[in-house]
Formats: C-alpha cells, sequence, structure tokens
C-alpha cells in the first residue's frame, strides 16, 4: 500500500513537471502563474505546493527531473565510443537533436530559466556541473592521446564549448528555427574539434 501510495505521488509530482513545461515554454515563466500549471496539469491549485514550494522550486525541480534523463542519454550514446574525437562530435549531434526533438522543453532550458533570479543566483547546479563534467572528461582524454592540444585547459575549454554550442542552440529556438540546426551542428563540430587538434 505505501509503494503504491509513493508510485502515485511520482506519477502526480510528474504530471506537474509535465504541465509546467508546457505552461512555461507557452507563456514564458514570468508571466505564468501556479495556477496555470494546476490548471494545465489537471490538478487543484493547491495540489503544487504539496510538492513544490513556489514557482521557482517547480522550475528548479524542472530542470533537476529533465536533466537526470539527458545525462542518461548522453551518457548512453557516448558510452558505445572511444575515440575523444568521436565522442565531442556525437556529444554536439546529441545536443542539437535534444533540442530539436522537444522544442518546449528546450524553450524552457534555453530561455526560461534565465528568467528566474533564484536559479541563476541561489541554485547550486549539480546537474549542469555533471554536465559539463562530461565535456571535461572528453577534452582531457583526448588530450591524454595526443590528439587535443596539450595546452588546453579542460576546464576552460569545457565553458567554450558548451557556450559555442548552447548559443546556437538558443539563436535558433529565438529565430524560431530560421536555420538548420543539424548543418548549424556539423559547422559547429567541425570548427570546435579542428581547433582543438594538436599539431603535433
Amino acid at each position: 500500500m505505501a509503494a503504491l501510495k509513493e508510485s502515485q505521488k511520482q506519477k502526480r509530482r510528474a504530471q506537474i513537471i509535465e504541465g509546467a513545461v508546457k505552461v512555461f515554454a507557452r507563456k514564458g515563466f514570468y508571466h505564468a502563474t501556479v495556477k496555470d500549471v494546476a490548471r494545465e496539469a489537471g490538478v487543484a491549485d493547491g495540489t503544487i505546493y504539496l510538492y513544490f514550494k513556489n514557482k521557482d522550486d517547480l522550475l528548479i525541480s524542472l530542470f533537476e527531473c529533465k536533466m537526470e534523463d539527458i545525462l542518461s542519454h548522453f551518457r548512453t550514446r557516448l558510452a558505445e565510443l572511444s575515440d575523444p574525437l568521436d565522442k565531442l562530435r556525437v556529444f554536439i549531434e546529441v545536443y542539437f537533436e535534444l533540442i530539436e526533438n522537444d522544442i518546449e522543453l528546450s524553450d524552457v532550458f534555453q530561455v526560461e530559466l534565465r528568467q528566474s533570479s533564484k536559479f541563476l543566483k541561489d541554485y547550486h547546479n549539480e546537474k549542469f556541473q555533471e554536465y559539463l563534467e562530461i565535456i571535461e572528461g572528453i577534452i582531457t582524454a583526448g588530450k591524454e592521446i595526443g590528439f587535443f592540444r596539450a595546452d588546453l585547459d579542460a576546464n576552460i575549454t569545457k565553458i567554450l564549448v558548451f557556450g559555442a554550442i548552447d548559443e546556437v542552440a538558443r539563436q535558433w529556438i529565438l529565430s524560431n528555427g530560421k536555420y538548420s540546426l543539424q548543418q548549424a551542428g556539423q559547422s559547429v563540430a567541425y570548427t570546435l574539434i579542428h581547433g582543438l587538434l594538436s599539431t603535433s
């Protein structure tokens, strides 16, 4: 009975998070209300507060839940590869695939998260750090076998890689898909990989 009750709670929580994704993407985080989310999720307004403290807490919980799925997807795809060059290329490809395959979630991640001062200032973003560590691991492995330049600072380079792909994706969303994200991804991957390659 306790297991069933916990399962129902998890299902309701997931239902609210999915509703929040749709509402935040459609109305924007700033303009959306908890009432809007409750209506989209098909629950009473007060039910939201049984699971989340407020709208910012809901946004952070949404991020953590979805990032766990995203991290798992990256790790699964990269586990099949051993070559750091292939890993970096596939990492970038997967990033843009995820953006294109879930526009609502991408809008929330790329645009709406930046509207929450709580998320930007106070939240200790462990999931994002795990995401950056995947990139850092690829860079470090590439340096160790001589594929990438020895003078690269893996800690700085991971931010450079993330910044490049993140901004290309954000501009694609803001322009309503004005350019081919797949082609942009290929161009970004080519530019980044060749910029990191060792010349020796």
